[in-house]
């Protein structure tokens, strides 16, 4: 059994050396264990620092490209690598290295797809009463979406398998986190949470410079990931809900005809809002069939992948072992 242990960087060069430095050596089954750093673009010397450490693989992507890509980048070298497991952690050092016993236990014993790390939220020294209830609210909303039980959906400390990693797909340019857990959620997927420690904060975060711009990026995420993997439902449930109002509106209509004495012609605008509402309700039930033909589309190109991606790497297996 193969593990990779991937750390996505930009200037990195002060935190490394520590996270490296916890990194356990060894683990039980686990026959390799190899570290992968993917530098994304930084200015200073991450990747000299890396290199100096002895870290087995460095993946330079030349230019800033964000964190997803980062980690795409990182995925598709694992399979490449041969990787049976591949755990991400943080360059800013602020997931315990200890910890991925913990996570790799889990992972092999329960054989889940993906482990996640779920930090102490509640008791996160370091989080904001502001942050902490948008922590609490973003991952309700994964949950409800991804179909899991995972209490911190924002955190990017896991294992993912290499069955979870062939089955990957990051449309995302801002982060992986949400994306790839509602992906493997769908996918029904074994995935299972695990809490852990956290360090020190050693700097402000890159991804966002203020809670607002956090919160706006963290939405427009969830809302397009939503889009994407649960559109059949938005439209069905939009549908449903406007020919609701639409028969109510028809059935007061109705009434005010029967037991009014007013003319009704005083009463044409209710049934004029409830024939609108009415055609509103049709059009978008019948976008709704339309985004599930794109869906079952969309699921059928991913199988696609998955099988040429499952190929590719047997093929990779097959020249690594000779």
């Amino acid at each position: 059994m193969k593990l990779i242990i991937q750390i996505p960087c930009y200037n990195e060069e002060n935190t490394l050396p520590q996270v490296i430095a916890d990194l356990p050596k060894s683990l039980p089954g686990i026959d390799v264990i190899e570290t992968q750093v993917i530098d994304d673009g930084s200015t200073d010397y991450t990747v000299r620092v890396a290199k100096e450490l002895g870290v087995d693989h460095v993946i330079e992507l030349g230019k800033n490209k964000g964190l997803a890509v980062a980690f795409k980048s990182g995925v598709n070298n694992a399979l490449n690598l041969d990787a049976d497991y591949l755990v991400n952690t943080d360059g800013d050092n602020q997931y315990q290295g200890k910890d991925i016993i913990k996570l790799m236990e889990t992972a092999m014993s329960e054989k889940a797809d993906l482990v996640v790390g779920c930090r102490p939220i509640k008791n996160h020294p370091e989080f904001s009463f502001f942050k902490k209830r948008l922590q609490y609210f973003g991952s309700w909303v994964l949950r409800k979406v991804s179909g899991t039980s995972i209490k911190d959906a924002a955190s990017g400390f896991r294992v993912y398998s290499r069955n979870a990693m062939l089955h990957l797909n990051i449309y995302s340019d801002f982060s992986y986190c949400m994306e790839t857990l509602i992906q493997l959620g769908v996918e029904n997927m074994t995935i299972i949470g695990v809490d852990i420690g956290v360090n020190p904060k050693t700097r402000k975060s890159r991804l966002f410079s203020s809670v607002l711009q956090y919160l706006w990026r963290q939405s427009k995420t969830i809302v397009s990931i939503f889009l994407l993997y649960r559109t059949n439902v938005l439209f069905g449930f939009s549908a449903l809900l406007t020919f609701i109002v639409s028969f109510v509106l028809a059935i007061r209509y109705f009434i005010l005809i029967l037991f009014s004495s007013a003319p009704a012609s005083n009463f044409w605008p209710t049934i004029i809002l409830a024939g609108v509402l009415l055609i509103i309700s049709v059009l978008l039930y019948i976008t709704g069939i339309l985004a599930s033909l794109l869906v079952a589309n969309r699921k059928l190109s991913e199988e696609v992948l998955y099988r040429l991606r499952k190929n590719n790497a047997n093929q990779n297996r097959e020249e690594y072992h000779t």
